[in-house]
């Protein structure tokens, strides 16, 4: 069994630190930010999404544990947000440790994340995933989210 668990503070600087190098390295490969600066722009990222950490109001980080032994397998952050005076759940960050994929892990925290929405009385999950990410796009299809809109790059060469 997969069960969600509040990430704990002395968890959370080593994710934050995986979390900023992650993020930086999906958007270079996406050709969405060039090497230099990347990990300085995911930083501030992260620092404008969460600038109380834990305790930023609205957010929600989660330690995906195997239930059998309360092992860490991962890690989960969604966020409440206000759109047109809808609300919903954005989820900003999925992180299963490679040693634990492709064992259920991310589907049962999906699961589980869809209870505690509910429980907050939102009707809709929101995500972003990169392009360069078939495995995800088809674990969130057989969750049953749907393409919204696609975006695209083309990078033009500044010396011809």
């Amino acid at each position: 069994m997969t069960v969600l668990t509040a990430m704990r503070p002395e968890v959370f600087a080593a994710y934050l630190d995986a979390a900023v190098a992650a993020y930086a390295q999906d958007n270079i490969d996406a050709g969405r930010w060039p090497v230099e600066g990347a990990r300085e722009r995911s930083r501030a990222d992260f620092e404008d999404s969460l600038p109380q950490g834990l305790a930023t109001p609205d957010n929600y980080l989660f330690e995906i544990q195997d239930g059998e032994g309360g092992v860490t397998v991962g890690y989960l952050w969604f966020a409440v947000v206000v759109k047109h005076g809808l609300r919903s759940a954005f989820v900003y960050d999925l992180e299963v440790k490679s040693e634990y994929r492709r064992q259920g892990h991310a589907k049962r925290a999906f699961e589980a994340l869809e209870a505690r929405v509910t429980t907050l009385g939102l009707t809709s999950i929101g995500l972003h995933v990169f392009g360069h990410n078939p495995g995800a796009q088809s674990l969130y299809s057989q969750l049953g989210y749907t393409v919204t809109g696609i975006n695209m790059i083309k990078q033009i060469d500044k010396t011809g």
